[in-house]
């Protein structure tokens, strides 16, 4: 067992302690749960209840079980570069086959291991096997990510994130021809029913929306430019779905192999080219660009030559 003691963020402020549990420490809500019915989690002095509500700054501590979790390996990741780094945040720009972070059945390189490896101190918070992660890309997902690499800093851009307040471009290659060119698609998203590695449209998942406009239209594919409101896991692949259009190479999604071959991509092309938020440590803005990996550079010189 391990005790963790931290003040109650202003994200957090007014929401029930099981959740908040669960958000500051990575847990599910029935871990939380399970850990306030147990008595381990204290709040100003007095044992918690699941329904009692928090303050901002309210001292929280919780005794978290030691578990199995996959762990970080550090491990030199090729291609993994820096954009921005300071005391409080390092930004990456993630290649193509690497995790985030370690997870069951994940025996490839991830970023949080990449970062160890080159000397890099991430935030303690979070689950064990992603610590200092606030967002997450696919693996077959390049582009921008911000690690925190304090708690503090891991406690403000979890808020950000969730309040909406970060600036998430992505630039998306989607099949055909989207009609309207331009709009958003506000449709709830889970597990699908069948396939557990997959997400889908379904109608008591969480809320959900993306926005996209088209900036070029090629012969059987368009260039979009994709911002994200929220971000549920595989967001942008299942609602490009949805709308019949998948990224180009999804073949988990619909997309047509023999344009993929075509276009010598063996992954969706589908890049996190811009992010934006307020730095934690004094709230100036940060902006930083991503530039496109070669293979999804090569795939629309191919459908330029083509059109």
């Amino acid at each position: 067992m391990t005790t963790r003691a931290l003040p109650v963020p202003e994200g957090l402020d007014g929401l029930r302690l099981d959740v908040a549990v669960s958000r500051l420490f990575g847990l599910s809500r029935t871990v939380a749960a399970g850990l306030l019915d147990t008595g381990a989690v204290v709040v100003a002095g007095k044992d918690g209840r699941k329904s009692d509500r928090v303050s901002t700054g309210e001292w929280l501590e919780v005794t978290l079980p030691v578990v199995d979790e996959p762990t970080a390996v550090a491990e030199a990741v090729p291609g993994l570069r820096i954009v921005l780094e300071d005391d409080d945040i390092v930004v990456v720009d993630k290649p193509v086959g690497v995790a985030a972070h370690p997870s069951p059945g994940w025996t490839g390189p991830t970023v949080i291991g990449g970062l160890a490896a080159a000397g890099h101190r991430v935030a303690p918070s979070g689950a064990a096997e992603r610590q200092g992660v606030v967002h997450r890309l696919d693996v077959g997902t390049t582009g921008l990510m911000v690690v925190a690499k304090t708690e503090h800093a891991y406690m403000v851009l979890k808020a950000a994130f969730r309040e909406r307040t970060v600036d998430k471009l992505y630039a998306a290659l989607a099949q055909g021809h989207p009609d309207p060119s331009r709009g958003t698609i506000d449709a709830p998203i889970d597990r699908h029913p069948i396939h557990d590695y997959r997400w889908a449209v379904v109608a008591d998942g969480k809320p959900s929306v993306t926005h996209y406009e088209t900036v070029e239209a090629f012969r059987a594919a368009s260039l979009l430019h994709v911002r994200l409101e929220t971000g549920r896991t595989h967001q942008i692949r299942v609602h490009l779905a949805a709308i019949r259009h998948p990224c180009v190479g999804d073949l988990t999604y619909g997309a047509d192999p023999t344009l993929a071959s075509r276009l010598r991509l063996d992954r969706q092309w589908l890049h996190a080219f811009r992010l934006g938020f307020d730095h934690p440590r004094d709230g100036h803005r940060v902006e930083v660009e991503s530039p496109l990996p070669a293979d999804l550079q090569n795939a629309l010189d191919l459908l330029a030559a083509e059109s």
